[in-house]
């Protein structure tokens, strides 16, 4: 279960190494935006290096947009690689490009990131594109110039929208755009408890400072264990719906999110030391 992605450039190897070992859940190795145009030859072939083998973590890799010169070398180039957990396709807008990478990369998981208007609009057509796609995001820095949009409240519908369209595609809760002020932790924290009660799991970073508080917001306090506790102890004693004394209601759903607050839990017990 994945909460924490840590993006470094391609073009900077030891960046990634260190990225490595920071503690991060996944980390993400960016051929697009992170590297300047001179540097996208090198960048491809040092990751594709690095995935020769497999790396400690997973390690997906932000591919430059496929009607780049370059996303089409980088599809070639990183496919096929032992190390490579998935790929993040940039400024998806229609399904039909989601399907041309899963033709081209045969069967490696596929994340769509949707950083325009017309992404959203068709949010859910491209979550079910092709069933190698394994996830959806938003872009949001292209996300908020396309439309405008200068306070992050103004991403409220948006991402909401992406939240439903992967919850019916049956693709995992999305994990929130990067925060791109790596020395405001407070309102880092701030966004990232607006993200999980809009239905968003876990959170790409680009510092490794944030990674503590993106956990931290997302694993459930102890009051939320206890209260899935009881739901679940509950459901075994009396199966079907029925209603708690402190007046909740328990149904299949309920149990649902029950059984995922303990394995986030579970989650965050393993990994103290």
């Amino acid at each position: 279960m994945i909460l924490t992605w840590l993006y470094a450039p391609g073009d900077r190897p030891e960046v990634v190494a260190k990225a490595l070992a920071c503690g991060a859940d996944a980390v993400i190795v960016d051929l697009e935006d992170a590297v300047p145009v001179s540097r996208k030859e090198y960048a491809r072939a040092a990751t594709a290096e690095l995935l020769a083998d497999r790396p400690p973590l997973p390690v997906h890799v932000r591919v430059n947009a496929l009607d780049s010169p370059w996303g089409g070398a980088d599809l070639t180039a990183l496919a096929g690689l032992h190390g490579l957990a998935g790929l993040r396709l940039p400024k998806i807008s229609a399904p039909e490009q989601v399907a041309a990478a899963a033709h081209r990369t045969g069967g490696v998981a596929l994340h769509a990131l949707l950083e325009s208007a017309v992404a959203v609009e068709r949010a859910y057509d491209i979550a079910r594109a092709h069933p190698a796609l394994h996830g959806l995001s938003l872009g949001e820095a292209d996300l908020c110039a396309d439309l405008a949009v200068c306070a992050e409240t103004g991403l409220d519908w948006c991402r909401s929208r992406v939240v439903v369209a992967a919850r019916a595609a049956g693709l995992a809760p999305p994990a929130q755009s990067v925060f791109p002020d790596i020395r405001d932790l407070e309102a880092l924290a701030v966004s990232c408890a607006r993200g999980r009660a809009l239905g968003f799991l876990g959170r790409a970073a680009i510092h490794p400072r944030q990674l503590p508080v993106i956990e931290q917001a997302y694993l459930p306090a102890p009051e939320e264990v206890a209260a899935a506790a009881q739901v679940l102890s509950a459901a075994r004693a009396t199966p079907g719906a029925l209603a708690l004394p402190d007046g909740r209601f328990v149904d299949p759903a309920v149990v649902a999110a029950a059984h995922r607050t303990l394995a986030l839990s579970r989650r965050a017990a393993a990994r103290r030391p």
